[in-house]
């Protein structure tokens, strides 16, 4: 028997590079707090967990494979089956190769892939905070004014090229339409391997916003491109834009994430304590109209995973 019709792959992405320790104090900072939001996410209903890694000492992004090590090692402890997506996203400053070099070292089912330059702006979140507890994070914002998120296609190539080589699937990030044509040209050119899998990623200043129409732009843009049915896409809506985003693409067919990274409100005014906050919402959601989370080895299936 396939898979129920009804079943949708939810992702949790637990920390990222974007938010900051100011930004909210159930942001998780350290492995054992990254390490057990994953837990408590899978344990909620995610499929997969999508894993950045940050400085213990204050919360900076960081390329640091120990830090990744440890991370992943206190997920397997409680937990051998949730899918483990590695950043390639890394953070400002971070070079390609700082970047793609967990994916060697780790080998994991799936990393993300950036499909395309944009200009990153988080400065607007400045304005918001009067004060912020670490020097770092009003510098990382501040320097996003003047920023672009590079992601040539040289780069993606030597992305992929790694990706294989280790067994790992490339979640194609797509922060813009014209992403979706570079990835048609490296389906062409067999730099990108079928199936796909991708990740619209919106409401990030400089890329495409996260209206309705915006999400259907980039799902009939892709069904002309690649086939309707022919490939899984999943969906990102920043901030307060995560759930209607993710309830329109339940109806779509599409996928969802959820978590930190993209969003730190369980609701209005309301700060989530734990990523499981946040999983936790979007299954009653996904129930109130009769979907269902898709099991680890379910989205194994439809991913097309090793």
């Amino acid at each position: 028997m396939g898979i129920s019709s009804n079943k949708r792959i939810i992702s949790c992405a637990i920390t990222g590079s974007i938010h900051t320790p100011t930004m909210s104090p159930y942001l998780p900072i350290t492995p054992d707090e990254i390490a057990q939001n994953a837990i408590d996410a899978a344990n909620a209903g995610a499929a997969s967990v999508h894993i950045h890694a940050r400085n213990p000492e204050n919360g900076m992004p960081s390329p640091d494979l120990n830090l990744f090590g440890e991370i992943i090692e206190k997920i397997r402890a409680k937990n051998k089956d949730v899918i483990i997506c590695l950043t390639t996203g890394g953070g400002a400053g971070m070079t390609v190769e700082q970047r793609v070099a967990v994916v060697p070292e780790f080998k994991p089912e799936l990393a993300s892939m950036n499909s395309g330059s944009i200009n990153w702006g988080l400065f607007a979140m400045a304005s918001k905070i009067k004060e912020f507890k670490h020097p770092w994070e009003s510098q990382m914002i501040g320097l996003t004014k003047n920023y672009i998120f590079d992601n040539t296609f040289e780069s993606m190539g030597k992305m992929v090229k790694t990706m294989y080589e280790n067994g790992t699937k490339p979640e194609l990030e797509v922060y813009d339409t014209g992403h979706l044509y570079n990835i048609a040209y490296m389906l062409q050119t067999g730099l990108i391997k079928p199936p796909i899998f991708l990740q619209f990623v919106t409401g990030i200043l400089g890329g495409i916003n996260s209206t309705p129409y915006d999400i259907m732009n980039l799902h009939t843009t892709a069904d002309r491109l690649f086939g309707k049915g022919n490939y899984q896409w999943s969906v990102i809506g920043a901030g307060r834009n995560e759930y209607p985003v993710a309830t329109q693409a339940l109806f779509l067919g599409g996928n969802v994430r959820v978590g930190m990274e993209d969003n730190l409100y369980l609701n209005k005014g309301v700060l989530a304590k734990n990523n499981g906050e946040l999983v936790e919402k979007m299954v009653n959601i996904m129930k109130m109209f009769d979907f269902e989370p898709a099991t680890s080895d379910e989205a194994r299936e439809l991913l097309g995973l090793r």
